[in-house]
């Protein structure tokens, strides 16, 4: 497998990698514009434009854009993270061309039509509406919002529904003329693919693109504290968080081995003491994620409400005990999962295509695996064990609880029990 890069004069990345064998090509623009580049009054437009780019051009109405793609088997697609808008395609490798001027096409042209403007509008509330009505997945918008409070990395990706009932045409295309520039665009493509092919059809048509000014983003600044919600549901939801390094950060890789050891998996120390010993939950897990300046360190849990002390409790002292005896034999099982999760999730040609931009947007290169597993092969058990020290050194942590969760510790006692 070839990796290739390619600037045009403009700024614009085309990166590529040519996988043996396949029948079928991932490509797609990612866009280095996401929630945490909108300024308040801009709160949600992000997610609002990804909505839009499917709703017409100035060549096609919306049933042609997801004609054209399905009349050749291919899928198209789109999401919004905090950092980046992606809008991808599916397609066997004859059908690349297709798919260059499909993305191209929603990319460069919506005409953001406003009665489609008031459709999408209605999809996305209803959206909102969802993301509310389910507990295991509006508990981490508060969580990220109690993390950096006041901040665009800690508002919600979908807007709160009074911003986007606010949202028209002009919102969406100063967003796009803001963000939507030369420099912020990669195309990354995967499978049965041509560099050289790929790279002629970005540049006819996005090398007539004019570079735009570089608009400063608000840097990340964890603070940390509690959003408890008390509800009268069945379980008890519990999500924390504790600071933790970005992706530019050598210690990334030390907090994702610390994460996948303290409950990454089955064998992990969370999901045996609280699951299977105390028989405190049915789901429990540890997560870490990074952005560009700043990281958490995530764990969530669902449990009753007379379990929901015990099980709090329990996880603050595995995070204690780690600090002193976590083994070299736990180490070495949690960076086996971390790079055999990374590897096999790279066998399709739509994770690596996505692997190539996120890695492009990081860094303006592209490692190599090899370096990657070195890189997680160096984490040893003393820099997770100061890792894990560290959490309790720090003095801070962010609490998100909804449902049942009056007994709950507060966020100041669950830091005391930490750092005692």
């Amino acid at each position: 497998m070839t990796v290739e890069l390619h600037r045009l004069p403009n700024g614009v990345r085309v990166v590529t990698e040519h996988m043996p064998g396949l029948r079928s090509a991932s490509l797609g623009v990612w866009v280095t514009a996401g929630g945490r580049h909108e300024r308040e009054t801009q709160n949600g437009v992000a997610h609002f434009l990804e909505h839009m780019a499917f709703k017409g051009t100035k060549k096609r109405n919306a049933l042609q854009i997801a004609e054209a793609i399905e009349d050749v088997g291919g899928y198209i697609n789109a999401y919004t993270s905090r950092e980046m808008t992606a809008y991808y395609v599916r397609v066997l490798g004859e059908d690349v061309p297709l798919a260059v001027d499909v993305l191209s096409d929603i990319v460069l042209n919506p005409i953001f039509d406003s009665r489609e403007i008031e459709v999408e509008r209605h999809v996305i509330l209803q959206e909102i509406g969802q993301a509310l009505d389910t507990p295991d997945d509006i508990i981490f918008d508060w969580l990220q919002e109690t993390a950096f409070p006041g901040q665009p990395l800690g508002r919600p990706i979908l807007g709160p529904a009074g911003r986007v009932e606010k949202f028209y045409r002009n919102d969406l295309a100063g967003f796009v003329s803001e963000r939507y520039v030369p420099g912020n665009l990669i195309i990354a493509a995967a499978g049965a693919v041509d560099h050289a092919a790929i790279v002629r059809m970005v540049e006819d048509r996005f090398g007539h693109l004019i570079p735009g000014a570089e608009v400063a983003t608000e840097g990340a600044a964890y603070k940390g504290g509690e959003t408890r919600v008390e509800k009268g549901l069945e379980q008890a939801h519990l999500a924390m968080a504790f600071e933790a390094p970005g992706y530019r950060d050598e210690d990334v890789y030390v907090s994702q081995v610390f994460s996948m050891a303290l409950g990454g998996g089955m064998s992990s120390r969370l999901f045996q003491e609280v699951r299977e010993k105390r028989g405190l939950c049915y789901s429990i897990f540890a997560q870490a994620g990074a952005y560009a300046d700043s990281g958490l360190l995530t764990i969530y849990a669902g449990t009753g409400r007379d379990d929901l002390p015990d099980l709090i409790g329990l996880t603050l002292d595995e995070i204690k005990r780690a600090a002193d005896d976590l083994s070299g034999a736990e180490i070495a099982r949690a960076s086996a999962q971390l790079k055999a999760g990374m590897l096999m999730g790279l066998e399709s040609p739509a994770s690596r295509a996505e692997r190539l931009a996120r890695q492009l947007s990081i860094w303006d290169r592209i490692p190599t695996l090899e370096e990657t597993v070195e890189k997680i092969d160096a984490v040893t058990f003393e820099r997770t064990r100061d890792f894990a020290a560290g959490i309790s050194r720090h003095g801070t942590a962010s609490l998100a609880l909804y449902g049942p969760v009056s007994a709950a510790p507060s966020v100041e006692e669950m830091v005391a029990r930490l750092v005692a």
